[in-house]
């Protein structure tokens, strides 16, 4: 049976850190359980930790991961703007997957130049809405602040440029969510409040039976229905792109299991790299910058960075640079990835100041490489066998502005040779190594080299991730199908006003 044309669905939050962009993955699963083609679209995202589309350009890592749950490949269509922070004030701003400069927050607000970007997001959607059905929108932060409504570009605005349909969701775990819905919905144009058609409780912790009240309560301050009350979830792993919660992650050392320390750095990007072997039950991979802990581990990864030349400053100010090469010293091995390849070379420089005002700095010297940063940004997918010439596909991604070469005078050695021949990374030896490919450790041939060397401690099986992950996906559909009223909402997407 033909399934009905749906409305395209924006998910708008009282503020941020709502829970956007998980319940966006799930409806995106659930719209295919349930035979449609969905595809996710955010018009523009804040973030650090982004991905790669398979044709090399750059887009947010949840816009990809929502695609995932979809079923369909990432495209920049989906996030056609993305802002990647570099400071409190300036973002690098990554326009249709590709950087066009960076830019501080009070000129990239400015009502100037706005409508260029304003039809570059909607010439994005058109192109998505062509294809695909129910297009699920991603709103940002909150869709009350109102000092930026003439320059929004991603909330309202989207949503009626889009002829969307509004949920509006409100984190109940953090308090006030009676004051944030109504208020958020109060603060609207009339227009703009006639295109919210529910609310969704987000995050809620106890008895559901004790919110009963409360759910009529908001249904008659907010004159809109709530859709449903989600309860919060600890057992259901998805992959987020915000700041790496710490509360969540193991920060020690233990006994019997290989210890993979993850360098806590302060720019820290793209922590993903790191989900496969945090659920590998043959490893304890926590993140520090204390020395006593490093001192402990098996395997030290340092990790991708938006800023190498400081948090390399900031490595030896603090004394985990010496701490990195004491580990070496007793055996440990160290590997880094992206940035951290960088660091692990002779010397990192920036002679156009990329990055910011440091323009040269020692690197930990474990490897005979140095770097030199560069006003353009390499993006690419990367196929590949590991070891070489095994009988094996590996993939993985390339987010990187520096060009890292061999010192005078060495001769390469590299860790990677991608089926288009290229070379990438080096390695010392069996326990030192960088590379420039983010989502190595996705590939469990990998992993199992990597842990190699450590087999007397290895008990568990391996974990097969793409799979891992379908399941995820599949359970976080049936979490927030159980909870969600959705005869309601496809009366909501199949009705016109």
């Amino acid at each position: 049976m033909e399934k009905r044309t749906l409305h395209p669905l924006m998910l708008a939050g009282t503020g941020s850190d709502v829970g956007k962009s998980v319940l966006a993955a799930a409806l995106c699963r659930i719209f295919r359980q349930d035979g449609y083609r969905p595809a996710p679209f955010k018009a523009q995202n804040m973030a650090l930790n982004s991905y790669v589309t398979p044709e090399g350009l750059e887009i947010g890592r949840a816009q990809a991961v929502q695609a995932e749950a979809a079923g369909i490949p990432c495209h920049t269509d989906m996030n056609p703007i993305l802002l990647k922070p570099s400071s409190d004030k300036t973002a690098q701003v990554v326009l249709n997957g590709r950087p066009i400069g960076n830019r501080d927050a009070y000129d990239y607000f400015r009502v100037e130049g706005r409508e260029q970007l304003r039809r570059e997001v909607h010439a994005a959607f058109d192109r998505l809405n062509t294809r695909y059905n129910p297009i699920v929108m991603e709103g940002a932060g909150s869709i009350s602040e109102i000092n930026l409504r003439d320059t929004d570009l991603v909330n309202m605005p989207m949503a009626r440029y889009a002829g969307a349909d509004v949920l509006l969701v409100a984190d109940i775990d953090r308090g006030g969510v009676f004051a944030s819905a109504y208020g958020s919905v109060a603060l609207q144009t009339p227009e703009d409040r006639r295109r919210i058609k529910g609310i969704i409780v987000n995050k809620f912790r106890g008895d559901l039976r004790l919110f009963e009240s409360g759910v009529k309560m908001m249904e008659d301050i907010c004159g809109i229905p709530v859709l449903g009350v989600i309860p919060y979830y600890k057992d259901i792993y998805i992959e987020e792109e915000d700041a790496l919660d710490l509360q969540t992650k193991q920060l020690n050392a233990v006994q019997g299991k290989v210890n993979v320390a993850v360098v806590l750095l302060r720019h820290l990007s793209n922590f993903t790299d790191f989900n496969v072997l945090e659920r590998d039950e043959r490893v304890n991979l926590y993140y520090t910058n204390n020395t006593d802990e490093l001192a402990k581990a098996d395997i030290i990864l340092l990790p991708g960075t938006k800023s190498t030349l400081d948090d390399l400053y900031e490595l030896r100010r603090n004394g985990v640079a010496h701490a990195i090469l004491e580990a070496r010293r007793n055996g440990a091995t160290v590997m880094g990835i992206c940035g951290g390849y960088q660091m692990m070379g002779q010397v990192v420089s920036d002679p156009e100041g990329i990055e910011g005002s440091l323009r040269s700095l020692p690197g930990l010297g474990l490897l005979p490489v140095e770097t030199v940063m560069e006003g353009e940004k390499v993006t690419r997918r990367v196929n590949f066998a590991f070891p070489a010439g095994a009988d094996n596909r590996c993939t993985g991604y390339e987010i990187h502005q520096g060009r890292t070469v061999p010192a005078e005078g060495e001769e390469q050695r590299t860790f990677i040779q991608t089926s288009e021949g290229r070379k990438d990374g080096w390695m010392a030896d069996r326990k030192c190594f960088g590379t420039y490919i983010h989502g190595i450790l996705d590939n469990q041939a990998v992993i199992d080299w990597l842990l190699e060397p450590y087999a007397d401690k290895l008990q568990k099986t391996v974990l097969d991730y793409s799979a891992y992950k379908e399941e995820q996906y599949d359970k976080l559909a049936a979490h927030v199908r159980s909870h969600l009223n959705l005869s309601l909402l496809y009366q909501i997407l199949t009705t016109h006003d």
